[in-house]
């Protein structure tokens, strides 16, 4: 399938610094900028970068970043899911994984994680997809925002409620590994009955294997 993508651009002062959060940007210009050292929640900074240009590269790939003065200082991914993974498992074309969301550390607070998801689903984009993240709690930066596992849950929640992605039942092993993990789902309204099927039956694996 055909995945639109229509650049959306947002600009924001924080503390005195003009900050532009706008996507979904090309391989191209991902090049030219610099990573905030502090985007190391997932891999270092520079192979972090390296990844989004990648991802931007990819017919489904879209990263939407927050930048100051040439500096990525956050970014959110979409793309389809690894193929070793569970959810790559019914072959669907419309289903789009919310990789990985990430701001530097100075930058927390300042609504930059709603807006970064927000821009990715303007113009109408994604509504011919479902879209969903996994949440692990081995990701979380608890550490560091002083957050306990459920308070760093529920603050997840309720950013993916920003864009209508709700909690969604699975028996996927990692999900169901900790209470804490969990599936975030958005059904794009024009998704065909056929697909919302499909990942049905890919997130309870167990169910349909008897």
């Amino acid at each position: 399938m055909e995945h639109r993508k229509i650049p959306v651009s947002h600009s924001l002062e924080y503390e005195g610094q003009l900050i532009t959060v706008h996507g979904p940007l090309s391989a191209e210009y991902l090049q030219r900028l610099d990573m905030h050292p502090d985007l190391d929640a997932f891999r270092r900074p520079q192979e972090q970068k390296e990844a989004l240009i990648e991802i931007s590269g990819l017919p489904e790939g879209r990263v939407i970043a927050a930048v100051a003065a040439d500096v990525i200082i956050g970014y959110v991914t979409f793309h389809y899911p690894d193929e070793l993974e569970l959810w790559s498992q019914g072959g669907m074309e419309d289903l789009i994984e919310l990789g990985a969301i990430e701001v530097a550390d100075g930058y927390r607070g300042s609504g930059l994680g709603k807006l970064l998801v927000s821009t990715a689903f303007e113009e109408g984009q994604l509504e011919d997809c479902i879209v969903f993240t996994t949440e692990y709690y081995w990701h979380w930066d608890l550490k560091g925002s002083g957050l306990t596992v459920w308070e760093y849950r529920q603050m997840m929640e309720k950013l993916m409620k920003t864009v209508d992605m709700v909690w969604y039942a699975t028996d996927d092993p990692e999900i169901c590994s900790h209470p804490a993990n969990c599936l975030m789902v958005r059904m794009g309204r024009d998704v065909p009955l056929s697909s919302r099927e499909t990942f049905d039956r890919v997130r309870f694996r167990q169910r349909f294997m008897y």
